[in-house]
């Protein structure tokens, strides 16, 4: 890398350019951890002894979580068709399931609401089955899947789209079903779309917050008690929380991607 960078001027703008982004990034976070683990390593530890934070980040985790297996479960079929199959309204559909990128945060807690409170068309339906979403688990599950879907479909219809057709219409001919010829043949050449997508919907989940405080402020997951503290304690009551959540997510990611190399590398 290096000797590539001597011999080509334009990579060493674009090195300088690069490393401006990492950075910042890099900045931001040291800043936090330094001042928090370093200058007041008390309110860190006190912290992670606390069953409240401890309970709001495995909230945090859990809800994330299943938000991602409803997005691969319902994401994979659509993803499918996307890569597959040009039809009329194909371009509308991508960008309907575009449209939680876009808008923001707050917009999206808003539809969510009216569309899933007690009063609301399918909350109210649902509220005669027992299941609720108003300051509920269930609300902040759909605010995270609502917000994270779009980045699991796009990563999966990638890798579709990477998968060369004529290897299921070969495994046809050789008496294989459609079904079978997708989940031995296709489903295999792309899980590693699929798992890159699943850990870009978990983490977009677990950083969801907007839409959260808006159908669910209860029960409190890490990102609303964060809020919550920095009102009633400013930094030294929210920072430690922030810390916590930060190198829980890290270590989880950095296993997650440690896992998908490996698999890449089989």
């Amino acid at each position: 890398m290096l000797s590539e960078i001597r011999r080509n001027p334009l990579l060493i703008i674009f090195f300088i350019l690069g490393m401006v982004i990492v950075g910042y990034i890099v900045a931001a976070l040291s800043h936090m951890l330094y001042s928090q683990l370093v200058l007041n390593p008390g309110d860190f530890i006190a912290v992670i002894k606390d069953p409240v934070v401890l309970e709001s980040i495995w909230l945090t985790l859990y809800t994330s979580l299943i938000s991602t297996v409803l997005a691969v479960i319902l994401g994979i079929p659509l993803a499918y068709i996307l890569a597959r199959y040009e039809f009329y309204g194909k371009d509308i559909i991508e960008a309907i399931v575009d449209i939680p990128i876009i808008i923001p945060h707050t917009v999206a807690g808003i539809a969510l609401f009216s569309l899933l409170m007690r009063r609301g068309a399918v909350g109210n339906a649902f509220s005669k089955l027992g299941i609720v979403f108003q300051d509920n688990i269930w609300g902040i599950v759909m605010a995270m899947f609502f917000v994270s879907c779009p980045f699991f479909v796009g990563t999966a219809r990638e890798g579709f789209k990477s998968v060369n057709p004529n290897l299921e219409r070969v495994a046809r001919t050789l008496g294989a079903s459609q079904w079978e010829s997708f989940y031995q043949i296709t489903l295999p050449l792309t899980f590693r779309h699929i798992f890159s997508g699943a850990i870009m919907s978990w983490a977009r989940g677990i950083s969801e917050f907007g839409s959260i405080i808006i159908i669910a402020y209860y029960p409190m997951i890490a990102s609303t008690l964060i809020l919550a503290r920095f009102n009633t304690n400013g930094l030294q009551g929210s920072q430690p929380i922030a810390v916590l959540l930060i190198l829980v997510c890290f270590v989880t990611f950095v296993v997650l991607r440690l896992i998908s190399k490996r698999g890449k590398r089989k």
